[in-house]
C-alpha cells in the first residue's frame, strides 16, 4: 500500500473476534473493579481510594452522567507512602507487578518508581504510595482475598517480600 502499514490477516482476526466478547468482558471488568473499590475504600491501610464508581469521588456526579459504566482502573494511595505501596505489590499473588496496565488479568503497578518517575521534581508529581490496580476478570472474591492478605501483610513484622523492583518467581 502507498498509505501506510496494513494490520497481519491474523491479528486482523484476533481483533475481529475480540470485539465479539467486549462488552461481556468490559461488564466483568468494571464489576470486579466496583466490588475491589468498595472494599478498599475506608480500609486503615488505604488514604485514599480514586475509582468514580464511589459515590465519594469527588466527580462521581459526573461520572455517572457521562459514563455507562465506571472501568476497571481502581487507584489507591498507601497511608504510609512509597514502602508501604511496594510491600503491598509485592505481596500480591493474584495480582501481576506490570508497568502496562489494561488486559484481562489483574495487574498492579506503582507509578512513582515506574511510569512517572520523570515526574518526580515537577508540579504534576505523583504521591510515592500510590498503586493503581488494573482489574482483571478473575472471579472478584479471589482479587478481593488476594487484596486483603497483601494489607494483612502491612501490619506484620520482619522481612519484606521481595519488591516490585526486583524478579518475582511465582
Amino acid at each position: 500500500m502507498n498509505f501506510g502499514t496494513t494490520q497481519a490477516p491474523l491479528h486482523s482476526y484476533l481483533t475481529f473476534i475480540g470485539l465479539d466478547t467486549l462488552a461481556v468482558r468490559m461488564e466483568a471488568h468494571q464489576r470486579n473493579a466496583f466490588r475491589v473499590a468498595r472494599f478498599l475504600d475506608g480500609h486503615p491501610s488505604i488514604r485514599r481510594v480514586h475509582f468514580p464508581g464511589l459515590e465519594s469521588h469527588p466527580q462521581h456526579d459526573l461520572a455517572r452522567r457521562q459514563m455507562r459504566g465506571f472501568g476497571g482502573m481502581v487507584t489507591v494511595e498507601m497511608e504510609d507512602g512509597a514502602e508501604a505501596a511496594k510491600r503491598f505489590v509485592a505481596a500480591l499473588r493474584v495480582f501481576t507487578s506490570a508497568v502496562s496496565l489494561g488486559g484481562v488479568e489483574s495487574l498492579a503497578e506503582i507509578p512513582y518508581f515506574l511510569t512517572h518517575r520523570v515526574m518526580q521534581d515537577t508540579d504534576v508529581a505523583i504521591d510515592p504510595g500510590t498503586v493503581r490496580l488494573s482489574v482483571g476478570l478473575e472471579h472478584a472474591d479471589d482479587l478481593i482475598a488476594d487484596l486483603d492478605q497483601a494489607l494483612d501483610v502491612l501490619q506484620e513484622e520482619g522481612p519484606y517480600p521481595p519488591t516490585i523492583l526486583t524478579a518475582r518467581v511465582p
